[in-house]
């Protein structure tokens, strides 16, 4: 029988898995912590007339984000994860640097590509990692910590680059050093810029902990990456995002048709890659691992979790500012709320999912979800916040709780030699969910709220919704200012209303696939080191007398590479 792992090398585990964690943390505050330093960045670097360009800091860093991840999920199956994570972690360092470093928009927009690529392949990579560093026992709970701190880092990314933005202010400090005007200045100024360098010290720490810990790589299989379909994908991912990012403005190149265009040159580049998915070996998309009902199950899970995921959260923020006109504190709060709920969901889905079935813990996840849209669907116009932050957080911890057992589904649906694809697809699922969701939010809700302030600004229209009363005054009349702030208050609490059914409508359509998820649970360690799925790490501990450098790397928690593949 062979023995459980050693104190020491379980606690070797549990510090790679901090790094890890660390890793999809980082990765994900760089997805939200860009938002509150723009308004800083901007006119810093350019001015507020390129807006539309500068939202490009934060959508390449999520074009990145998400084309990378199936590359470098397929790419740890295939060469092994630890180069490639050592790879990522390099990789978001450097861009973080460069980002910190830009002098204008373009610099800094290639430098969060370049930071977006290096996040985008932590996520399967880690996730991947702690599937190789934890038998089925650990597991489950290992992926609900790497998926707690992924959204946990999204979480407090507003918080994170507000409290920055006012810790990090060294122009004083710097002129009174005699080093105004010196390369140091703008090099470490304005604020903005540390933004980006303090993921610098943690991403080097990071990596020098990997670098000696990891030793030998995890079991290959063999294989190619396919960069064709890859960069399709990438394109087909671009296309959409300039069409969300352009969608309801007047500047949109080419008007409705361009916009048309870039939508449509999306979606049939996305067919593409997954027709070229279907045809080639080892493509891109795996078409053929659909055919296991639980994997596809569980990727189509994220799918539709992920559109309700980008309603809460960007349609909360939206009914916060354009309902409550409510400021960014308020909106932190509302949105704090949701994300300390989907980590604290997540991370309980860990130990959920070991006493419950994937179904069972994917449906209760699905039913704290869609109570919390269901009651977001009833506010109105003098809902306070306390409420909104309970609805938000019910969804949120809904959210959280299915985050285990999908992932630990697909994972241990395709095995030990594509755990890396698998994470993958879930998460880029889930983006692509996310995707849609801000889709339809733009064009049907915000820009349906947008157009109430043109009919309060026309004075013909506005006659038309004021009481007899009010009609003729001056729009500075505050009798005139407080019933039209009524109204367009009481439109778009509507307008989100709607929203919010489609996303619970979205959300119960996915109790089919979770009940498709099966009866089954994460499968236990049998404790004969025999088969594919056993634990070579633990296996190697157990062996007396001398052991060879695999196996010491092996005592730190990281398997040995399986020479065989």
């Amino acid at each position: 029988m062979v023995q459980g792992p050693r104190p020491a090398a379980a606690a070797g585990r549990l510090v790679l898995l901090a790094v890890l964690g660390a890793g999809v943390f980082l990765a994900g505050l760089e997805l939200m912590v860009t938002a509150v330093a723009l308004p800083a960045i901007v006119p810093d670097l350019s001015d507020w007339t390129q807006l539309r360009r500068a939202s490009w800091i934060i959508n390449g860093y999520l074009l990145a984000y998400v084309a990378v991840m199936p590359v470098a999920g397929r790419a740890s199956d295939v060469l092994g994860t630890r180069r490639l994570l050592l790879a990522a972690l390099a990789l978001f360092t450097v861009g973080s640097a460069l980002a910190g470093r830009a002098q204008d928009l373009d610099e800094l927009i290639a430098a969060r590509v370049v930071q977006g690529a290096g996040g985008g392949a932590l996520v399967p990579l880690a996730t991947a990692g702690a599937s190789h560093l934890f038998d089925e026992r650990g597991r489950p709970r290992a992926l609900g910590l790497i998926g707690a701190l992924t959204f946990l880092g999204m979480a407090v990314g507003p918080f994170v680059g507000a409290a920055v933005l006012d810790l990090a202010r060294l122009e004083g400090p710097l002129t009174g050093a005699g080093l105004a005007g010196s390369p140091a200045m703008d090099w470490l100024t304005p604020a903005w810029r540390w933004v980006f360098y303090v993921n610098v010290p943690v991403g080097l720490v990071a990596l020098a902990y990997s670098w000696a810990a990891m030793g030998t790589d995890t079991p290959r299989r063999p294989g190619r990456v396919d960069l064709p379909g890859a960069l399709l994908f990438a394109a087909g991912l671009g296309c959409g995002l300039a069409a969300v990012t352009w969608a309801g403005s007047p500047e949109v190149p080419g008007g409705t048709g361009g916009l048309l265009a870039l939508a449509l040159a999306s979606a049939a580049l996305v067919a593409l890659a997954v027709v070229r998915g279907a045809l080639v070996v080892d493509g891109f998309i795996e078409t053929r691992h659909f055919a296991d009902r639980v994997y596809a199950s569980a990727v189509l899970v994220s799918l539709l979790t992920g559109y309700g995921l980008a309603t809460a959260i960007v349609g909360g923020a939206v009914f916060v500012d354009r309902v409550l006109y409510g400021g960014p504190e308020t909106q932190r709060v509302a949105l704090g709320a949701l994300a300390a709920a989907v980590a604290a969901g997540a991370f309980l889905s860990g130990f959920l999912v070991r006493a419950l079935a994937f179904r069972v813990s994917a449906l209760a996840g699905l039913a704290f979800s869609a109570l919390g849209l269901v009651r977001m669907g009833a506010w109105g116009p003098d809902v306070d916040l306390a409420r909104i932050a309970l609805d938000l957080a019910l969804f949120g911890f809904g959210f959280g709780v299915t985050v285990t057992p999908r992932s630990t589904a697909a994972v241990e649906a395709l095995g030990r030699r594509a755990y890396g694809a698998a994470s993958a697809a879930v998460t880029v699922a889930r983006m692509v969910g996310m995707t849609v969701g801000l889709a339809v939010l733009t064009q049907f809700g915000s820009n349906r709220i947008d157009a109430l302030a043109r009919i309060v600004g026309d004075p013909l229209l506005r006659d038309t919704i004021l009481p007899p009363g009010l009609r003729g005054r001056p729009l500075n009349d505050g009798l005139v200012v407080e019933a039209l702030e009524r109204w367009a208050a009481g439109q778009a609490a509507e307008i989100m209303s709607l929203l919010f059914l489609i996303a619970l409508a979205v959300t119960v359509a996915a109790i089919v696939p979770a009940w498709l998820l099966g009866a089954g649970r994460p499968r236990r360690a049998t404790g004969d080191g025999a088969g594919e799925e056993a634990d070579a790490a633990i296996a190697l501990q157990a062996r007396p007398g001398p052991r060879s450098r695999s196996d010491r790397c092996a005592a730190r928690g990281w398997p040995a590479r399986d020479r065989r593949s």
